[in-house]
């Protein structure tokens, strides 16, 4: 790996944003015509994300390791639920993103309702990669590979955690997520209903929209309508709009 040490900040948090899936579109097209038209770009956005990708793992362990070793200076063990809690909550994609990116292909093709999916989904961002104790550290880790793309790895890592708390709802919800980023619809809508179903859950608005996006899907319209109806999301109320149209 070989990053010039005076890369901007500019550039830094540029190429953060292409990876997180929060680029405006016009920014997206440039950046990734870049890409496309010099591989030295393309070799350097390549090191700058594995090396954010690198820290972030790294911070993670320090913060584990750091747990640890408060919990041996109290000599106590820390009692937990096994239900995953975290500091932030999380911010809203800007949606389609992705689709305008790769262009319009699909306005061409499919039905109605398949387009508005398209033009209205993308993918939930994730969380920022902090952690409250050790019950928490596979969560996060998960989270890494979710929010680099790595979907299976990060669905086989909270697999191992929802057998043992199948009820939770975070991660019920981020197995939905994840199944839904990747494009396994039936799959998702499994996970992200047992998340509606936790009333005081922190993401039943969002799994509300996700279901009704993957409602209007597959041509139920009227379920869609009742679970955009329940969602708080940013794009439910357009998406309910173009449905009256």
């Amino acid at each position: 790996m070989n990053i010039n040490s005076n890369i901007s900040q500019e550039l830094l948090e540029t190429i953060e944003h292409y990876y997180n899936g929060t680029m405006d579109a016009e920014t997206l097209k440039t950046f990734e015509e870049r890409l496309a038209s010099d591989a030295q770009f393309e070799q350097l956005v390549e090191d700058v994300h594995s090396l954010f990708e690198g820290i972030e793992r790294q911070a993670l362990k320090e913060k584990l390791d750091e747990f640890h070793q408060e919990l041996e200076k109290r000599n106590a063990i820390v009692p937990g639920d096994g239900k995953v809690r975290f500091l932030y909550y999380k911010k809203i994609a800007v949606a389609a993103v992705l689709v305008i990116a790769l262009g319009s292909l699909w306005f061409f093709t499919g039905s109605a309702n398949e387009r508005l999916y398209n033009n209205h989904f993308s993918p939930d961002p994730g969380l920022p990669t902090t952690m409250g104790g050790s019950e928490n550290f596979a969560f996060f880790d998960a989270m890494v590979d979710y929010k680099q793309k790595n979907y299976d790895t990060a669905i086989d890592k909270w697999l191992v955690l929802h057998k043992k708390n199948p009820q939770n709802d975070t991660i019920n919800y981020f197995l939905g997520s994840a199944y839904l980023a990747k494009g396994n619809g039936k799959q998702a809508a499994t996970y992200l209903q047992k998340t509606v179903e936790q009333p005081e859950s922190t993401f039943k608005s969002d799994a509300h929209y996700y279901l009704g996006l993957l409602n209007l899907k597959e041509g139920n319209v009227d379920e869609a309508k009742k679970n955009l109806q329940q969602s708080h999301h940013e794009n439910a109320v357009t998406v309910l709009d173009k449905l009256k149209d």
